[in-house]
């Protein structure tokens, strides 16, 4: 073997082994875990909420997800911790969690000395509630029958009305009796008039014109008899 020869081996040898390890490094960063093998989602289990994190880290690399709600002015509180090892179909941690519309929530993934980093961008959840306030009022709605008992009082109470007539009849038998008392005072004051200023006023004024003649007559008899017994 010439050296010619021998420097065209090395060189396919090293092209081969070069290529063979680019390879094996892509295989291996394509199988090593990656924050992008993480999301999160706001979900509804019924009337309740929940935060569900999926991880599909193919190198089944042990992890650990805490999930932070963020507060106003940067405070957080923390929901809650679980640990998750992943698969290439992925992998479903739940996290029971009674979101409020568009809260904020911080993720964060910690997988050995691989992964330390937040799910980016943060999980905003859904601007409608699991259990909307529209809802409640619906058992209210169901309630309606109780104004059904009430529309059947209300069919009694013109029944009562019709009852107190008879004491309406009543009450029309006292205006009756009242109307009966009307003309006896009309009767009194007829009386008065006929027995008063109509009857006993000529009467006076008859005996008062003759006393008045009868006394005129005496005292022009008594002078003139008078006068004679002077002239005599």
């Amino acid at each position: 073997m010439t050296l010619r020869g021998a420097r065209r081996s090395v060189r396919v040898l090293g092209v081969a082994s070069g290529s063979a390890a680019l390879v094996l490094g892509l295989a291996g960063s394509a199988l090593a875990c990656n924050i992008k093998d993480f999301s999160a989602e706001a979900k509804c289990d019924g009337d309740k909420g929940v935060i569900v994190v999926t991880d599909t880290d193919a190198s089944a690399k042990d992890a650990t997800v805490s999930v932070f709600l963020k507060g106003v002015g940067g405070v957080e509180t923390k929901v809650g911790e679980q640990p998750v090892k992943g698969s290439k179909e992925g992998v479903r941690i739940t996290f029971s969690e009674d979101w409020k519309p568009s809260a904020t929530y911080r993720i964060h993934v910690k997988a050995g000395n691989i992964v330390d980093e937040d799910i980016q961008p943060d999980l905003v959840t859904p601007s409608t509630a699991c259990k909307t306030e529209s809802e409640t009022p619906k058992p209210t709605a169901s309630a309606t029958p109780s104004p059904s008992p009430s529309s059947s009082p209300g069919k009694s109470a013109p029944a009562q009305p019709a009852t107190p007539a008879p004491s309406a009849s009543g009450s029309s038998s006292a205006p009756a009796g009242t109307a009966e008392n009307a003309p006896s005072p009309a009767a009194g004051e007829s009386n008065l008039a006929e027995t008063g200023a109509n009857s006993n006023t000529g009467l006076i004024a008859g005996v008062a014109a003759l006393l008045v003649v009868v006394g005129g007559g005496a005292v022009w008899f008594g002078m003139r008899r008078r006068g004679a017994s002077r002239n005599g």
